[in-house]
């Protein structure tokens, strides 16, 4: 097998462990090329394709989210990550690992951690490494990644608890969500929250959104069943799709071009989260991006009284 076809079996790999160290989809691209290039370079031979390409994989992510951490303390509002629509590695003996870790509550729980605990965690107990190889990947001793993920452990046992897997449930109950939602229904969306729900969303500066989250059942039922009418009235409507594995849609304008996604959060058969990525900077991955300052002033316009 050729390195060109090593490396194109591996990617899938690559581009998920480097998306939830980065919780970017542009960042993780960036990262699997520069990986490529590296392979491409080196003139000897691997032992291990896989062991080679994780380790130069996992090294720049670190070094990118070192950097990125940077300007993440400067961020307009809350961040949250890129929303990735499909993960494209799959591993059937990880598939609870591999879903769990990609929704949006548990990456921004990895924010937490420093930048060489999160790739140890990822690779351990994401992609189940074997310790050996998670210490070759980040240049330390086994005996010092086993204190990282214990470590990371901790932080992340400290966050929230695990969203349930049942699947048919959550589209159910996201179905039934998204119903009321294009309804303006506020009794039928405040039965589907839970009493401490919060709604955040993520416009980095760069888009429409509310000062600071949303919380309480009664205040985020209220404002949805609010606001997706007037927007529906500017043209703008919504798809459901799965979203960083979880239920959600992508919204868009009359033309096509996206909005935002919104993701759901499910707990004990309610919805305890929903995270809205606005930032047009995040967006662009997932297709052409609307302008939603001028959706914004369409839907101003259109709840002023005439005359």
């Amino acid at each position: 097998m050729s390195r060109t076809e090593e490396f194109q079996e591996l990617r899938p790999l690559l581009f998920s462990i480097a998306y939830r160290i980065l919780g970017s989809v542009s960042e993780a691209e960036d990262a699997v090329q520069e990986t490529w290039l590296r392979f491409e370079t080196t003139p000897a031979e691997p032992r291990s394709a896989k062991a080679f390409l994780s380790a130069a994989v996992t090294r720049i992510s670190i070094d990118v989210l070192r950097s990125a951490r940077v300007r993440r303390e400067e961020y307009a509002g809350p961040w949250l990550p890129e929303p990735l629509l499909t993960d494209p590695y799959q591993d059937p003996e990880r598939s609870a690992e591999l879903a769990d870790s990609l929704s949006m509550a548990a990456l921004v729980l990895l924010e937490r951690l420093s930048p060489l605990e999160r790739a140890v965690f990822v690779l351990r107990e994401v992609f189940g490494f074997d310790f050996s190889e998670v210490a070759s990947a980040v240049g330390r001793s086994e005996a010092a990644c086993r204190q990282l993920v214990v470590r990371a452990r901790r932080h992340v046992a400290a966050g929230r608890p695990r969203f349930q897997a049942d699947r048919e449930e959550r589209e159910e109950l996201a179905s039934r969500f998204f119903d009321a939602l294009r309804e303006g229904d506020v009794a039928g969306l405040r039965n589907l929250l839970a009493a401490d729900v919060s709604m955040v969303a993520d416009g980095g500066g760069k888009a429409p959104q509310p000062a600071r989250a949303v919380a309480g059942a009664r205040n985020v039922a209220r404002l949805l069943a609010s606001a997706f009418p007037r927007m529906a009235l500017a043209g703008v409507t919504f798809e459901q799709r799965e979203v960083n594995g979880q239920p959600g849609a992508v919204f868009r304008d009359r033309d096509g071009g996206v909005l935002h996604t919104l993701a759901l959060d499910v707990l004990d058969g309610r919805i305890q989260t929903i995270h809205s990525v606005i930032n047009p900077d995040k967006l662009g991955h997932v297709g052409p991006v609307a302008d939603a300052w001028a959706i914004d002033r369409e839907v101003r316009r259109a709840r002023r009284p005439a005359g």
